[in-house]
């Protein structure tokens, strides 16, 4: 557009050059002038609106400030609030601002910070003291790494009250690095009250605290609140509840990132080599935020009976719990996954040979922009499908949509699939084994899912694949150890029993008052089939096809996840 306008001068002179244009783009302008009219009103500028102010009157004037303050504290502005600093007394009639409704979170009065890095044993003593003689006490650890299994202590910090807080640095050893009190015999004094149950402990995220701890022998106790679980409880469906956005959320405070003192990315340095007086800050504020943010979320929690009896009696206790599932791991059969990352491999190969010959000529498999030339500029299949640069896309969504007609996309689509199960799972599985205990150690998270169900990470074993015969042998790998055996449990149905209660459908209540499995006999009414004679995979089809129905699922969603034709 730049380019004709220098050339023609106006918008009105292409328009009467337009088929002097030559080329594609020259075809889209044709093809759309009808649109420059409009196009050219709507970017038009009126400046004949008749206006009640004049542009004297739209000077920047002294603010109101307490106005501003109650304002920006009810909507929650809180880079406004940091702006405007502290609001004077103010004769504005309150009635001018509407209450809020419920009242909004406010900020902290301003907290003065005593924060003290612990190198003697006389500040260790005294600190001690403190800790025994208080009711709650805010407590965070500081460490080498993520991983629980591995990580060791580098200091610990405590917090007593707003702005009264410590780091006890223990094992930072970079060059120059001053001298610190001894880990063991440190952890040795401390170890008592971190394992009294009647000592109580306030913190973010306590359970991987617990871990790093039982690395050093110690089994923490008094887990008395927890923060990230007060954040999940009181607003599951917020983003993220780790320290930093829970801080922001409820007490506007920007606190000192990880980042910020560690670095980033290749050249993010472990804590042991951060400088104790920049470790001292950030672990201290680490304490300090967490009895702050208690002591916000725990009122509003405490105000609804459910959400109390929800944190007290499931999430709470469910820590521990998981703590000790994740320690003891799970017991996979190496030996199995290296020989089926073999079969693979054989696979792969055998249908990367087959796709060569669909083409006619080799090319990477793995090469969307080979594959897309393959496809479409010589095969001249049909597009589906685009991307956000509007090239052909070649995702796994657009190959589904023409694998039942052309065999490459097939190929391709189960090419990807075997590579997907050998690099997630059956070469990486081995390799999360933990040497000390022969087993995968995952973490289990509680404050993820807005829907209350747990998730895992690192790896994700909630997430083994089931419908292919490859996915169900990669299930195969996950053992018990001699002796004893896997039990599997889930609640029946439960989803279906919901709509049979909803709906008061009569087939599905009759079923479920003569305790049928409903999948078995919706397989058997939909593949005319006798009851007992049901497969699991038509079984599986029709689970597929019952909560299809419940959740909104079109009769193309239902063929391309059961992989048969719309007719079908």
């Amino acid at each position: 557009a730049a380019k004709w306008l220098t050339e023609y001068g106006s918008l009105d002179a292409i328009v009467a050059h337009a088929d002097e244009i030559k080329g594609k783009v020259g075809d889209k302008l044709r093809a759309h002038i009808d649109q420059l009219p409009l196009s050219r009103q709507l970017a038009t500028i009126h400046c004949d609106v008749p206006l009640d102010e004049k542009p004297e009157d739209m000077r920047l004037g002294t603010p109101d400030i307490g106005v501003l303050t109650r304002l920006s504290e009810q909507l929650e502005i809180r880079s406004l609030l940091k702006g405007i600093g502290p609001a004077p007394a103010t004769d504005a009639d309150p009635a001018t601002i509407a209450p809020a409704d419920p009242p909004p979170v406010r900020l902290p009065d301003p907290v003065t910070r005593n924060y003290q890095t612990i190198f003697s044993t006389e500040q260790l003593s005294d600190w001690l003291q403190r800790i025994e003689s208080a009711e709650l006490v805010a407590f965070d650890t500081e460490t080498t790494g993520l991983d629980y299994m591995q990580a060791e202590i580098v200091g610990l910090s405590f917090a007593l009250d707003a702005g009264d807080a410590a780091y006890l640095p223990l094992a930072h050893r970079y060059v120059g690095a001053p001298d610190q009190l001894d880990r063991s015999d440190t952890l040795a004094k401390l170890k008592p009250w971190l394992e009294n149950p009647a000592a109580h402990k306030v913190g973010h995220h306590l359970k991987y605290d617990a871990h790093v701890l039982a690395n050093h022998g110690i089994r923490l106790a008094g887990m008395r609140h927890d923060t990230m679980l007060e954040s999940y409880v009181l607003d599951s469906t917020a983003t993220r509840h780790d320290l930093d956005s829970v801080a922001k959320k409820y007490l506007g405070v920007d606190t000192i990132h990880f980042e910020d003192v560690a670095g980033k990315g290749a050249k993010q340095i472990t804590f042991d080599q951060v400088s104790v007086e920049q470790a001292g800050e950030y672990a201290a504020e680490d304490a300090d935020i967490t009895l702050r943010l208690h002591r916000q979320l725990w009122p509003q929690l405490a105000a609804v009976p459910g959400l109390v009896e929800l944190y007290e009696y499931i999430e709470q206790p469910l820590v521990p719990v998981l703590t000790r599932m994740e320690e003891t791991g799970v017991l996979v059969d190496t030996r199995l996954l290296r020989t089926m990352s073999g079969e693979f491999a054989e696979k792969m190969a055998a249908l990367e040979k087959a796709a060569h010959q669909e083409a006619g000529h080799p090319f990477n498999l793995n090469s969307p922009k080979q594959l897309q030339a393959v496809l479409f500029d010589e095969l001249k299949l049909p597009v589906r499908q685009y991307t956000p640069t509007k090239q052909p896309s070649t995702n796994e969504d657009a190959l589904a949509e023409l694998a039942d007609e052309y065999p490459l996309p097939r190929l391709i689509l189960d090419y990807r699939s075997l590579s997907k199960l050998k690099s997630t799972y059956t070469d990486k599985l081995p390799e999360l084994v933990c040497a000390r205990t022969g087993r995968i150690h995952t973490s289990y998270h509680q404050a993820v899912a807005a829907t209350g169900r747990l998730s895992s990470s690192d790896p994700n074993l909630q997430n083994i694949p089931i419908r292919s015969d490859e996915g169900r042998r990669i299930r195969q790998a996950f053992v018990a150890r001699k002796g004893c055996v896997l039990l599997a449990a889930d609640y029946s149905q439960i989803e279906l029993r919901i709509m049979a209660h909803l709906s008061g459908d009569e087939g599905l209540l009759g079923a479920f008052a003569e305790d049928r499995d409903i999948h078995q006999a919706t397989a058997a009414e939909v593949f005319d089939t006798p009851l007992a004679e049901v497969s699991k995979d038509q079984r599986r089809s029709a689970k597929a096809i019952n909560f299809g129905l419940i959740y909104g699922m079109s009769a193309f969603g239902l063929a391309r996840q059961l992989g048969i034709s719309r007719e079908e």
